[in-house]
């Protein structure tokens, strides 16, 4: 209540406000000025360290990694059992997911493509989506600063 009678009071009266101006680099950027982009790599497990570094080196900061299980077309090796065919299965996967606005996302996905590429059926999966926005939950902050180190 008091708020909103402090807005009134200032509307109705002819007083200058202040308005601190920042420079673009300094400014906070909404969420729909800055393309953010999700990249979501499925790999075998494996093969993480060398997709790790590789992202590393084109200066992604920050990953979620999450081990799963999952199969692909082929629905994982058949497996013989006392010369008995066992059903597919799952296979044990991990999945990365990076958030970027910075760093071009060709470049996280050629990145990624070279460190997964074996030539062979389960090198991985590769999806690349559109985010809306991002929070950071302990500033408040959204869209790209909440994406930056501002320690």
């Amino acid at each position: 209540m008091d708020h909103e009678r402090e807005v009134s009071n200032l509307e109705s009266s002819n007083v200058s406000i202040s308005v601190e101006h920042k420079s673009a680099d300094k400014a906070n950027i909404p969420a729909g000025d800055v393309k953010m982009t999700k990249v979501e790599i499925i790999t075998k497990l494996e093969r993480f360290e060398q997709l790790k570094n590789a992202l590393y080196a084109i200066g992604i900061t920050g990953m979620t990694v999450t081990n799963t299980m999952g199969c692909g077309m082929q629905k994982g090796s058949t497996e013989f059992y006392r010369g008995v065919p066992l059903e597919p299965r799952l296979l044990p996967k991990v999945k990365v997911e990076v958030v970027v606005c910075k760093v071009p996302v060709e470049k996280v996905v050629d990145a990624a493509k070279n460190a997964l590429y074996t030539g062979s059926i389960g090198d991985g999966k590769i999806f690349v989506y559109d985010v809306e926005n991002v929070m950071k939950v302990r500033t408040g902050e959204e869209g790209y600063d909440a994406l930056q180190d501002n320690e």
